[in-house]
């Protein structure tokens, strides 16, 4: 087993996982559905492929600096009607939620082939790469120097530099996968996106200290 890193950094994320008709919600983390789509995006691969290799990853997020929640609108014309016709006289307003100046340091944990591949195509992705909608894109590089490492998940979220801040003692919250017990989170992807079909995982909430010893590296910034 080997764990990859990356850094979700923007001005805007939406990480969304319980949207209905029109309505578009995000959590306060990166969703594990979103983090494989922009993995997908990376990798080049279709919507309609499957995705189990990469579901099947355990996830963990590191914190670093908690997202201020905001609220914006869409307003869109000619919508199609529950009798099957477009109504070019409606008008639907769709409020849209979104993560403002956050910061994330995210972890998959799994076959150290298949992370190797994922990250050498974050470098060169195939595709734009976003943070949870396409219209959100990362302010700083998504992948790492060397971040593909033997380290287990919650080490390797634990004992990576801090991603913005400076080295004073802080404590972040961290959130790791787990096959038996933790919060229900509604995100998991058991098809390809084009079927949008998702089960339930467990989600674990911890807390750890970063301190002086965690300072950032220049070439991170």
């Amino acid at each position: 087993m080997a764990t990859l890193l990356m850094r979700l950094q923007g001005p805007m994320q939406s990480w969304g996982t319980t949207s209905r008709f029109d309505e578009r919600d995000t959590q306060l983390e990166p969703s594990k559905s979103g983090v494989i789509g922009l993995i997908c995006a990376a990798l080049g691969r279709d919507r309609a492929e499957p995705i189990d290799d990469l579901a099947a990853l355990r996830m963990g997020v590191r914190i670093d600096r908690e997202g201020v929640p905001m609220r914006d609108y869409q307003t869109a014309t000619g919508i199609m009607a529950a009798t099957g016709k477009v109504d070019l006289n409606r008008t639907v307003v769709s409020p849209r939620f979104y993560l403002a100046d956050a910061v994330f340091l995210v972890g998959l944990e799994g076959d150290r082939l298949l992370l190797d591949v994922v990250a050498e195509a974050l470098w060169q992705p195939v595709w734009p790469l976003s943070l949870g909608r396409k219209s959100c894109v990362p302010s700083k590089p998504v992948p790492l120097p060397d971040a593909v490492s033997s380290l287990p998940l919650q080490q390797a979220l634990s004992t990576w530099p801090k991603l913005c801040g400076g080295n004073e003692a802080s404590v972040h919250r961290l959130l790791v996968e787990d096959q038996a017990e933790g919060a229900i989170r509604l995100d998991q992807p058991v098809a390809p996106f084009a079927i949008r079909r998702f089960g339930p995982r467990f989600v674990r909430s911890l807390h750890i200290q970063l301190g002086a010893q965690h300072a950032p590296d220049p070439s991170f910034s």
